[in-house]
């Protein structure tokens, strides 16, 4: 089931630009650093901030770009909130709005979950949003209609 967000309406909240060798870079304020302005990294920040402003979420609940080994290769998740005991709560793939969101995008965040073993997983370009509860036994998806 699609979830209805506007992520840009939080498109001032991340304005804060500089650029550096002309790139254009977005800061990040969960990783507190100045970051290339990708698409993929514009959906990141927007949904962040969603996060952050709509949701509620504590910043020190979210992690964004950190390094996981996944049947022995390196990978990075996009972001990951955690719960009060500090366990992965929602892992979410972030895309660029170009990208359609597939079953291949489901099962590269499902491979990611392998490792963190979050109960929620939320898939985005920014466009289209997915967020599903996880079934470990039998590795089915369900559906939620909201966040």
């Amino acid at each position: 089931m699609k979830l209805e967000l506007n992520l840009l309406k939080h498109r001032a909240s991340i304005l804060r630009k500089q650029s550096a060798q002309n790139k254009a870079q977005l800061f990040d304020i969960i990783r507190k650093k100045y970051v290339a302005a990708t698409p993929e990294e514009w959906v990141r920040q927007l949904f962040i901030h969603y996060l952050l402003l709509e949701k509620g979420i504590n910043k020190n609940k979210i992690s964004v770009e950190k390094q996981l080994i996944v049947n022995g290769l390196q990978k990075r998740f996009d972001i990951v909130i955690y719960d009060d005991s500090l366990a992965p709560h929602t892992l979410i793939e972030c895309k660029a709005p170009n990208v359609a969101i597939t079953d291949d995008v489901f099962r590269q965040a499902s491979t990611y979950n392998l490792v963190l073993k979050a109960p929620f997983l939320m898939v985005t370009n920014g466009q289209e949003s997915y967020h599903c509860a996880i079934d470990f036994e039998t590795q089915d998806f369900k559906f939620l209609n909201e966040i």
